[in-house]
């Protein structure tokens, strides 16, 4: 397939935030790596994504650039998005740790750089510094947070000289993220949702099933656009298997209709969190 997608309108798909053009449908990586995840990436950005989520945890941050270099798409074209991780944050390493995520990604500048969970040895305002101070330095262009509850993402807003850009987040149709939402709202930044399949739990639910048959769409594919047709709220996609990642892609031709984003709004149950290392997360509203 030509760099030229036939599914372009991914690309163009974008939520502003803060002089920030976020494609509201971004590709995730964690536990990928190796060539089996950059021949899954150039597949990705030859079906028009165009947005890619990395991190330095994730130790594939080398295979995120090198697959955008074999995509044959230029670099200004694709926005990238990693993270730091938590034993960087103090001011001694974060420098440095940015400095071999753009070496990896062989790239002069990452676009939305976050910090990976709120607890990490060092205070909020502290790692808030440390995101201006890259973006500052001309390393980074948009600067955001990951895995912070309500309240530590108002204190971060109120602590940053730049704009914070999003919070990413686990989002799925089980989670209740009602109160970050309105958070999110409030201050006009974005939730980043990842693990929005919550790890497979959507393929086994009837209302989920019965919304795709009728909208003659995957359940993947309600999912995500359910998540995309909330304001700001952005998506990650995340898969290993090519045949799925073009049918992924393909959420931007339909709408479900306000009976459908309600239902599935309702889904959420007590105790659905699936991601939450006592070490490194916050009090969860």
């Amino acid at each position: 397939m030509s760099t030229a997608s036939a599914y372009s309108p991914i690309a163009s798909e974008v939520l502003a935030i803060a002089g920030a053009p976020v494609p509201r449908l971004g590709f995730g990586t964690y536990g990928m790596s190796g060539p089996g995840l950059q021949e899954t990436l150039v597949s990705a950005l030859h079906h028009g994504f165009r947005h890619i989520d990395t991190a330095q945890m994730y130790q594939n941050e080398a295979d995120v650039g090198a697959a955008i270099r074999a995509s044959g798409i230029a670099r200004r074209d694709i926005f990238v998005t990693t993270k730091v991780w938590v034993d960087n944050y103090p001011e001694k390493r974060f420098s440095a740790s940015v400095d071999q995520s753009l070496a990896k990604l062989k790239s002069d500048h990452i676009d939305l750089l976050l910090v990976h969970w709120p607890r990490g040895g060092v205070s909020i305002a502290e790692q808030i510094d440390g995101l201006n101070r890259a973006v500052d330095a001309g390393k980074v262009r948009h600067i955001g947070v990951s895995n912070f509850n309500a309240d530590m993402l108002q204190s971060a807003i109120k602590l940053s000289k730049h704009p914070i850009v999003t919070n990413q987040v686990e989002y799925h149709p089980f989670l209740d993220q009602s109160v970050l939402l309105k958070t999110v709202n409030a201050n006009a930044t974005s939730l980043m949702a990842y693990c929005g399949m919550a790890i497979g739990r959507v393929f086994d639910e009837p209302v989920l099933r019965e919304i795709a048959m009728r909208n003659k769409r995957t359940i993947a594919q309600v999912v995500l656009r359910w998540l995309i047709q909330q304001p700001h709220v952005v998506a990650l996609s995340r898969t290993g298997k090519p045949e799925r990642i073009a049918d992924n892609g393909r959420i931007f031709d339909f709408e479900l209709s306000q009976e459908d984003m309600q239902a599935i709004t309702m889904l959420r149950r007590p105790a659905s969190r699936i991601v939450n290392p006592s070490h490194l997360a916050p009090a969860w509203d």
